[in-house]
């Protein structure tokens, strides 16, 4: 066994390992979708239910505004991490024609990377928010005050979930270049050597 394949070996471990973490991740933002519909619909029965209590019954809404608007944050930030599992975010896609595979490869991960940091600040951030809220006993200032620190946590447990799926992703993109360089350097090695390169004398 070359080398190549020596090194080859413990890398396709590891990225076995993290294609069924990975899989993990999926069964729970899977199941969280379904929590994300309901709420999607939730948010949309509630306004529904506002329009036609105040412009039809002359009732007052205090609460309805809110509670969807705390719907669609726990719906768009909770789902976030089968998104980009799916990659389904907006992406411009201008120049990944125009560079071969082995450069699109890398301009992914280092994407992803970045987008890993922005997404840890992003939680370690909303973490904050929801503890002070939490602590602090804040409520909104509308009349119904629910606490602040439902739509603070939903938006911190959506983006620790989007941060550990980047994770994955950008140790799955290190593993697979490993991967790729390391089958490369096999092939390399075991390509047949032209006479030329020989040294010998014909």
């Amino acid at each position: 066994m070359s080398g190549a394949d020596v090194r080859a070996v413990p890398a396709a471990a590891r990225s076995r390992t993290l294609r069924r973490l990975d899989a993990l991740l999926q069964g729970v933002s899977r199941l969280l979708m379904v929590v994300c519909m309901f709420a999607l619909v939730g948010a949309a029965l509630v306004l529904s239910y506002s329009v036609f209590a105040r412009h039809v019954l002359k009732l007052a809404t205090d609460w309805q505004d809110e509670a969807a608007v705390f719907m669609l944050v726990g719906a768009t930030f909770v789902s976030a991490a089968h998104v980009q599992h799916l990659r389904g975010h907006i992406g411009i896609e201008a120049i990944t024609t125009l560079l071969s595979a082995r450069v699109n490869r890398v301009r992914r991960w280092l994407v992803d990377i970045a987008t890993l940091a922005f997404c840890a600040f992003f939680a370690w951030k909303s973490w904050t928010l929801f503890w002070e809220a939490y602590v602090d006993g804040q409520t909104s200032s509308s009349t119904w005050g629910p606490p602040l620190a439902i739509p603070y946590g939903l938006m911190a447990f959506g983006m620790t979930l989007l941060t550990m799926q980047l994770l994955v992703q950008v140790a799955i993109g290190a593993c697979e270049m490993r991967g790729a360089e390391a089958a490369g350097g096999a092939a390399h090695a075991g390509a047949p050597v032209g006479p030329g390169r020989t040294g010998g004398h014909a």
